[in-house]
């Protein structure tokens, strides 16, 4: 659990590994570590990491009303940059001050499913019909669910880090939301529009990253319950 990494850990790489079942850590995502130990020193360490959380959701609420209301799709795409640095800092900051707490990730969870569920309303906002947001949408939440089940029945980790875990949800939501930006009027193809294009693309990275963390749940599932369960 989080509150067992002690206080520095968590943001470097073995830290990493610790939280993620003993995944290793891509290239980009020991790079990504190095820019979240960096910025999270100095003043930013003194910020409570819940309210990091927090702010990383209004984050995407104001992303979201700045497409449904003055239409700005372009202003989306920084603050989708800020939710996911905030995102990366609460958890960073609490491993290096030592304040990680199960109420915490508790925290950090549910600011997360809100974003995803303000993601979805972005894509919307951006045109994208409503039954492809929804299967999006799903996806995410049934991916989380089945990792959050798993692990309350003994799986270590998370199981497999997948390839719809949300930096990729973010990344997909500022490319719409930049199509849309630079294309104002203009569409990938007949019948098309580009928030439609990306809610699918988000769809599909969402089945094939339940079919990764299914594998990674049958590899390391205990093979039965320690006595007394």
């Amino acid at each position: 659990m989080v509150s067992d990494i002690p206080a520095g850990r968590g943001c470097d790489d073995a830290g990493w590994s610790d939280l993620h079942g003993g995944v290793q850590p891509s290239r980009v995502v020991r790079g990504w570590l190095r820019i979240m130990r960096a910025l999270s020193g100095g003043p930013v360490s003194r910020i409570p990491p819940d309210v990091l959380s927090l702010a990383g959701a209004l984050a995407l609420a104001a992303a979201w009303g700045v497409v449904a209301g003055p239409g700005w799709p372009a202003l989306v795409v920084p603050l989708v940059l800020v939710a996911g640095v905030l995102d990366g800092l609460d958890g960073a900051v609490a491993l290096r001050t030592g304040r990680a707490r199960p109420l915490g990730a508790l925290v950090d969870s549910v600011a997360d499913r809100i974003g995803d569920l303000l993601l979805g309303a972005v894509l919307l906002a951006l045109g994208a019909p409503l039954g492809w947001v929804l299967a999006a949408v799903t996806s995410v939440l049934l991916l989380e669910y089945v990792r959050a089940r798993a692990q309350a029945v003994g799986m270590p980790g998370v199981g497999a880090v997948t390839v719809a875990e949300r930096p990729t949800r973010l990344i997909v939501v500022a490319m719409a939301a930049g199509a849309v930006a630079v294309f104002p009027g203009g569409t990938p193809g007949p019948g098309w529009q580009w928030a439609s294009v990306f809610t699918i693309v988000w769809t599909a990275v969402g089945v094939v990253g339940m079919a990764q963390l299914l594998n990674g749940i049958r590899r390391s599932m205990p093979v039965s319950f320690p006595p007394g369960r």
